[in-house]
């Protein structure tokens, strides 16, 4: 095999790995780094010298592990046999990344499980030349940039799922508002998938949801729907008002499957003459058996709450005892007050269930 006089690499973006094609190195040859690149020198399959971009005259100065291996002659332009490796280290921003099937997320608010398709695309660069030789590439002479993606799009794609449940759950945030929080889920998933990059060297530079989209026909969607306009109407009108009105819906289907449709009609005409009681009992009758029996009731879940009182942490209380409190004038609108589901401590006065405590037309609490 002829000796070689110079030693480089023409950088491109369709291999990140190239292994010179020559063993016979000559003590006095120029070995070429252009930027972007690192060359590593290699014998016996463990890695020695490294060098990054600039041009280098090869003696035993400047590569003095390989020296201790080999015993380089001193002086001359004698020959000696070692393995020069270059590593690709330009950017690459344009790798696509796409769901094939669904992402099954269930949305942390509703409760819903409602199938995602999304896309986008990441950057990635060798960050570790050593560690990705030897860890990724072992003894092939080339390694083509498309090994990586395609490895890659599998490890996003099977850990997306998990990815985007947890970004929506620590905002507690509905699927259905997803597309309008793309870059902060961006910028998570960046986050979370860099430590599996690194494990091999490879630095991600950029990571970027450009879509998430849902079927709107999509019977699970429908049903999220239905669930947000479910929660909006108790928030509106009271869960109290909300039970009251659906049980008002139940006993108008109940009416109109009355055989007789004596019920039927007295709920169309609103009132009967000589039949209100009638009707009366048996709305009654229809509330108790499909509403209002205690047993099919669930109870309203209570919240406890936390004060901070002097600088010291009190409770836990219920709604009411926290109103007593204001009452009395033991706390005021800047008391600290934390539930669970709250990030940290708020000012009582900015929490949605005491603010009709504040309110202008309601009076202050008593003096003291």
């Amino acid at each position: 095999m002829a000796i070689i006089d110079v030693v480089k690499w023409e950088v491109n973006d369709k291999e990140l790995v190239y292994k010179f094609p020559s063993e016979q190195i000559r003590l006095g040859s120029q070995l070429v780094v252009y930027p972007g690149q690192t060359a590593l020198f290699v014998k016996g399959g463990k890695i020695y010298d490294e060098f990054i971009c600039g041009t280098y005259t090869i003696k035993s100065e400047n590569i003095p592990l390989l020296d201790k291996v080999i015993n380089l002659p001193f002086g001359g332009n004698s020959p000696f046999q070692a393995e020069v490796w270059f590593i690709n280290q330009i950017s690459m921003l344009d790798c696509k990344w796409g769901t094939v099937a669904p992402l099954q997320i269930e949305d942390p608010k509703y409760e819903v499980i409602v199938p995602l398709r999304a896309f986008g695309q990441y950057g990635f660069k060798i960050g570790n030349p050593r560690v990705f030789l030897e860890r990724l590439v072992g003894n092939m002479s080339s390694f083509a940039t498309n090994k990586v993606i395609d490895y890659f799009r599998g490890v996003i794609l099977s850990k997306l799922t998990a990815i985007v449940y947890d970004k929506l759950k620590q905002d507690n945030m509905s699927v259905l508002n997803i597309n309008s929080e793309v870059d902060r889920l961006s910028d998570y998933a960046k986050e979370c998938l860099s430590d599996d990059f690194q494990e091999y060297g490879i630095s991600m530079e950029t990571f970027n949801i450009i879509s998430i989209s849902v079927k709107e026909d999509d019977p699970s969607f429908q049903r999220l729907k239905e669930a947000k306009d479910e929660a909006a109407k108790i928030k509106i009108i009271g869960r109290e008002n909300y039970q009251m009105s659906r049980s008002f819906d139940v006993l108008e289907k109940a009416a109109e499957n009355e055989g007789d449709g004596t019920m039927g009609a007295a709920i169309g005409l609103g009132a009967g003459v000589g039949i209100g009681s009638h009707v009366g009992a048996m709305a009654a009758q229809t509330l108790n058996t499909h509403t209002l029996n205690p047993d099919s009731i669930p109870p309203i879940p209570t919240v406890d709450y936390y004060l901070a009182i002097q600088g010291k942490r009190e409770g836990p209380f219920k709604a009411e005892q926290v109103e007593q409190k204001y009452g009395r004038s033991e706390i005021t609108e800047n008391t600290l007050i934390w539930k669970k589901g709250m990030k940290a401590w708020a000012k009582i006065a900015d929490i949605d269930d005491f603010t009709h405590l504040f309110d202008e037309n309601c009076p202050p609490p008593l003096p003291l």
